[in-house]
Parts: C-alpha cells; structure tokens; sequence
C-alpha cells in the first residue's frame, strides 16, 4: 500500500490510497490531476471517500465518476447528492482490504467526518498540522470537542490533513508562543521544506501534541480565543 498526494488549487491536497490496480481518493475538490494519474497508471478501480461539502473537496466528484462509472463514493449526509454510500460515526467499513473507521468531527461543517484507516487518519480540513479548520458553523465547542477525539488517539497515527498550512500555522503558534523552543524548531524544518516545494505532511498526533496550540488547548474559551486570532493572523 502506498498513500500519497495529488496538489489542486493553490493548497490543497488530494489524499491517494494506492493497493495495486485499486485506488481509493479522498476529497478530489478538482478532477485533472486525479483523472490523469489515473490515466497514466491504467488504475482498474476507484473509490472516493468525501469528509464535507466545501466545493475544494467535492469539485472533482462528477468528472471523475462521468469518467469512472463504476466509482463508488462514501461520504457524510452533507455531501448525499455526490454520495453512493451515506456514512455516520461508528460505522467501520472495508475497502481494498482495509478497515475503515468513520466518526463525527464538526465544527469547520455541521456534518465533517473523519476516517481512521488502522493509524492513518484522513481528517479533510477538522484538524491541520500546527492547526485546524476555521469554525464556519461558529459552534466552537463541536470543534473544541472534535480535537479532543483527536487528542485521544494514539500518537503515532499519521494525519493526512487536506491542505499545506502548516508554515502558517507555525508562524501563528509562534506569534503566541516565542519562547517555545519546539515550536521554533519545528518553524524552521517546515521553511526548509516548503522553499524545496516540500510536503510538511503526513504529521503525527503525538507531533500535534507538540506544536499544535489548538489541539492543546484545556478549555473551550481558551480554543475560542485562540481560533479568532488566528482568524485575523
């Protein structure tokens, strides 16, 4: 197995779960480089996996289903006109001979799921490195609680997070932050790799633990303080 990204539009990224001639893609917000990777590698099989509705993650849906007709799609209700497959918290599914573990993670969206694959966790834009999603619901207790289920999990699972803020999101942490060594450090690796156009994912939750002020916020008001100055960062 091999797991990799497409980039589309400026930042984000398009997760690919490759198992030989089977792929599984994980918010394809554009069609062109996922159809053409396809194209170029004679992949037999897709499956799409959907974490919320925002147009940067469902935008390549139609292209690549018109192209791929037998393409199943999985996803939340929010995203039910894309969807084959509706899916909710608790449910686990196989594909491609592995597990996959759904579970609810509002607050960017109403209806953001997130999809635990053994320790790889494809969590669209509920949790970012060094970050998370802007609260677009304005209900910044289910994303407070949505990071909290983040936090439990082991440290050791790998995020693959939808987009590459994390140069921002550092440079944010330590705005607040200045003396934390950690967070200096981690600053600097992160400039070396995306002067080399390098990816800063996948992350690690135990890394988040580390350099994530949000993720290790103790309370809702301090994670609500938090997300509004990093709104206007």
């Amino acid at each position: 197995m091999r797991i990799f990204p497409i980039k589309a539009f400026f930042d984000n990224y398009i997760w690919v779960i490759l198992e030989q001639e089977k792929v599984i893609v994980v918010d394809p917000g554009e069609s062109s480089g996922v159809l053409t990777y396809l194209e170029e590698h004679s992949i037999k099989e897709v499956t799409i996996l959907l974490t919320h509705k925002h147009d940067d993650h469902v935008g390549g849906v139609e292209a690549i289903v018109t192209q791929y007709p037998k393409t199943i799609v999985y996803g939340p209700e929010e995203t039910q006109e894309f969807n084959d497959q509706t899916i909710y918290s608790g449910d686990v599914f196989e594909l491609n001979g592995n597990n996959f573990e759904v579970f609810d993670t509002p607050g960017h969206t109403e209806g953001h799921i997130s999809y635990l694959m053994d320790e790889h966790l494809f969590c669209g834009d509920a949790l970012f490195s060094a970050g998370c999603g802007r609260v677009f619901t304005g209900d910044y207790q289910a994303q407070y609680n949505t990071l909290q289920k983040f936090a439990k999990l082991p440290k050791t699972v790998k995020v693959y997070a939808a987009h590459e803020y994390t140069l921002t999101n550092l440079e944010f942490a330590q705005s607040v932050e200045p003396e934390n060594q950690v967070i200096g450090e981690a600053l600097e690796e992160v400039r070396k790799k995306r002067k080399k156009n390098q990816s800063t994912l996948p992350s690690t939750i135990g890394r988040e633990h580390e350099i994530n002020l949000f993720l290790r916020a103790d309370t809702v008001e301090e994670f609500t303080r938090l997300r509004k100055l990093r709104d206007n960062f």
